[in-house]
């Protein structure tokens, strides 16, 4: 897959660099994680209603969401579950996972900009790769790919965005991060860098009222950093973009 090239006749964005978290911001993954979810938490006696799943596991790590599940069942959860777990979400993805929607006109926009991007997730350094790959998306970042499988702590701790700041040598306060749960947005802030709130998928837009604007179509993105600046300009309350034509008018 080719990628536009920057097109210098567009304004430049206020940010140097846009995260990228990877589940439910480039690919559409988090149905088939809920359902599958839903389905391995009831073998281990354990029937947690979708919002809950959400509540509890949207964006962070396996290993985190392992250790929630061990609090509530009250008991190790099997080697052989997880590694079950693992290969039923890779054959789900094979046959199911697609990118979000207006997520490639999205890219093309922030390309055209020459803006620098990457993507830090929560997943695997594999399960990212493939996840982009699946859904021809990989060009877009070539080996910027970050996962909380190289720092400390996951989010909602800062520590993955700072070091996919650090490794892309750019400041905090000139990064964006584009996030859809709660704890991505917990960690962009406490990386002291900007965010934009996804609610087009399955979060409730109250899990990203910290965000600095929140939108609903992922087309919208690059004319929403239009109006958005730098960490310390936050306005009181985030901004909701609906529907596209809304933003035209």
């Amino acid at each position: 897959m080719s990628t536009p090239s920057a097109n210098p006749h567009l304004t430049p964005l206020d940010f140097d660099l846009v995260i990228f978290d990877c589940d439910g911001i480039l690919v559409d993954s988090e149905p088939i994680a809920l359902r599958l979810n839903a389905e391995m938490l009831a073998e281990l006696g354990w029937y947690p209603s979708d919002d809950e799943i959400v509540d509890l596991f949207l964006g962070r790590s396996m290993a985190s969401n392992l250790l929630v599940i061990e609090e509530r069942t009250g008991r190790p959860v099997p080697e052989a579950w997880t590694e079950r777990f693992r290969m039923r979400m890779h054959e789900a993805h094979e046959a199911e996972l697609t990118e979000i929607a207006g997520v490639r006109e999205a890219l093309d926009g922030i390309v055209a900009r020459g803006v620098s991007r990457c993507v830090a997730s929560s997943g695997t350094p594999d399960k990212i790769r493939h996840s982009l790959a699946r859904c021809d998306l990989a060009g877009y970042f070539g080996d910027a790919v970050f996962s909380a499988s190289e720092v400390a702590h996951g989010k909602p701790a800062p520590d993955l965005f700072l070091h996919a700041a650090a490794a892309m040598q750019v400041d905090p306060a000139s990064c964006v991060v584009v996030e859809d749960s709660r704890y991505g947005v917990a960690a962009a802030r406490a990386a002291g860098m900007a965010v934009v709130g996804f609610a087009g998928g399955i979060t409730p837009e109250h899990h990203l009222a910290d965000a600095d604007v929140v939108i609903t179509d992922m087309a919208l993105l690059p004319t929403t950093f239009d109006g958005l600046l730098p960490r310390g300009s936050r306005p009181p309350e985030p901004v909701r973009v609906g529907v596209r034509d809304a933003a035209g008018s």
